[in-house]
């Protein structure tokens, strides 16, 4: 890694593990509100957009839109602000102004950057798939996280295909020089990230599934310039780096600084294509 992007996660770890529970009390309140997007969400600053979805499948350790939500979202916005100089919107008590929204509401077009966990349970209307289509080619970004195993997977290509037509738009396996491995942290590859509970169950393993997820993917779709439209994160769930950085230092230590990398090379991406 370059010197001033070890400094900064060498900054992010002390950070947590002085004063975590100051910034981030673990204290979800209701899982299932959403907090959609309004026409005031948006005052020209980075807002976090989560895409709600209708859950129709259930998948291990997943709960469907609301997966990781809301800290994640709200300590990604934290973090982004203290290791870029990114302004981020924030409520008038000065919390991060994160939002979820629904893919066919026209306020899917103020968000650059969106993304859908627990993806491989999602279905969308005929007017969700349209709105997504239309955000997608007219220059939006669309990342998916946290979905493991085959079953998963083609489910959600299968959907996808619904949204993007497969014969034009492929999904494909990113190279190791994509720009998304070096856009600020230079990651020599996409970690295997678990949720804390399976990691506490399991003693620590990673792979969710066993042997159905030992493989972390990183794949995407393209438009006709090369620009990554929708990105897959698959078999790791690189949210929950961010959502349970405050709950165990171990688990922080091991997996929240290469979870904010990824997070923070994967938005810069996003808003400079």
């Amino acid at each position: 890694m370059r010197p001033r992007i070890i400094g900064g996660l060498v900054a992010l770890a002390l950070a947590a593990t002085a004063s975590a529970q100051d910034f981030f009390p673990f204290n979800r309140g209701p899982r299932r509100t959403a907090r959609f997007a309004t026409a005031d969400s948006f005052d020209g600053t980075f807002n976090f957009c989560r895409l709600y979805f209708n859950r129709v499948r259930t998948a291990y350790g997943g709960q469907g839109w609301w997966t990781d939500y809301p800290d994640a979202d709200t300590n990604f916005m934290i973090r982004l602000s203290e290791l870029t100089k990114t302004r981020v919107s924030r409520d008038p008590d000065g919390s991060p102004n994160h939002v979820v929204v629904r893919a066919d509401d026209e306020l899917l077009f103020q968000c650059p950057f969106i993304i859908i966990e627990d993806a491989g349970t999602a279905f969308f209307t005929d007017a969700e798939v349209a709105g997504l289509r239309q955000y997608l080619l007219k220059g939006g970004f669309l990342w998916s996280d946290d979905f493991w195993g085959t079953e998963a997977f083609d489910y959600w290509a299968a959907e996808l295909a619904r949204i993007l037509p497969e014969e034009e738009y492929k999904i494909v396996d990113l190279p190791k020089d994509h720009p998304i491995f070096r856009m600020m942290f230079e990651i020599p590859k996409i970690p295997q990230i678990p949720s804390i509970n399976h990691w506490y169950r399991s003693g620590g393993q990673t792979s969710e599934l066993g042997y159905d997820s030992e493989e972390v993917h990183l794949r995407g779709i393209t438009d006709a310039r090369g620009r990554v439209m929708v990105l897959m994160t698959h078999n790791t769930d690189i949210a929950d780096a961010w959502e349970r950085e405050a709950q165990d230092p171990q688990f922080f230590y091991l997996f929240s600084p290469n979870g904010y990398a990824v997070g923070i090379n994967v938005l810069l991406y996003a808003m400079m294509h």
